[in-house]
């Protein structure tokens, strides 16, 4: 089983040097990859909290935000030479299509093959509106997005017609190193996620959970790939846990997760010299199963 690292950096702490400097030390410690998240805005009020905290904000830095992944990750892929880098994840629905398969198209050409693409729908109302769309559709905005994505990736002439967008005989270059396109790993534990991620994912990607929590998930993750045609033959699962030492990544590797996705916690320097020698630790446990 593979160890990644859930980094998403913030200002103002996150410098260039302090993420050059860990990319790098990542890399040489054997993480099989490098996660970021993405939130283009943020807000004090809410109509729904943020499901990763007790109270419901975003935890960033006072003052601070989180850096635009491709951004980063152009830097990061200019630093390192084999990490692979993954979205984790992009809000596909707020976000121009067309400019989004440019965006992973030109980060897989510049990375030598290297991006996966984490996506999900969103959990910030605010968010998607103040990126210019409504929230309630934005499942299905997602859906077409993503077929338009990835007609751009693999055909010479792209034409669609949906309800939400269309294109016609459009051409996008260069196109990913990675074929048949950027692979897309789909986020999110509710049936339409695991619909969405039967359908549209090369893999899926479950955040904060126990073994307990993923087994049934990963149940009705199967039925969902039946239902295409599909298995996880090939299939990539990864996991972010909500606690780790040896004995559980043990479990998880027993249910088949193939690459589980650590979080880095604090990105100030002495604590990334802490952390990294646990995280080389794990990669060594976890390369023994």
């Amino acid at each position: 089983m593979e160890i990644g690292v859930f980094a998403t950096f913030m200002s103002p702490i996150g410098t260039p040097e302090v993420i050059g400097d860990f990319a790098q030390r990542a890399e040489d410690a054997g993480l099989d990859a490098l996660w970021m998240g993405e939130h283009v805005v943020l807000f004090d009020e809410m109509e729904f909290g943020y499901p990763g905290t007790a109270d419901g904000k975003v935890p960033v830095p006072q003052g601070g935000g989180l850096l635009d992944t491709v951004g980063t990750f152009g830097y990061v892929a200019a630093c390192t030479k084999r990490i692979r880098l993954g979205t984790g994840v992009t809000l596909i629905p707020q976000r121009n299509p067309v400019y989004t398969a440019k965006e992973f198209a030109t980060l897989d050409w510049l990375s030598k093959g290297r991006m996966d693409l984490g996506i999900g729908v969103g959990w910030c109302k605010e968010e998607v509106e103040a990126c210019g769309y409504t929230f309630e559709d934005r499942g299905a905005r997602c859906d077409e997005f993503l077929d338009v994505m990835k007609l751009l990736w693999t055909e010479r002439e792209a034409t669609y017609d949906g309800q939400h967008v269309s294109i016609s005989k459009a051409r996008m270059d260069p196109k990913p190193v990675q074929t048949p396109h950027v692979p897309i790993v789909v986020g999110g534990h509710k049936r339409r996620s695991l619909r969405r991620a039967a359908q549209y994912g090369n893999g899926w990607y479950g955040f904060r959970l126990t073994p307990e929590q993923l087994k049934p998930i990963l149940e009705q993750l199967d039925l969902a790939l039946e239902k295409e045609g599909r298995s996880r033959e090939g299939y990539r699962i990864f996991v972010t846990p909500t606690d780790e030492d040896e004995a559980t990544i043990a479990q998880f590797a027993e249910l088949g997760v193939d690459q589980l996705v650590l979080q880095l916690g604090s990105q100030r320097p002495h604590k990334i010299d802490q952390r990294l020698p646990q995280l080389e630790k794990y990669v060594r446990f976890a390369k023994s199963l």
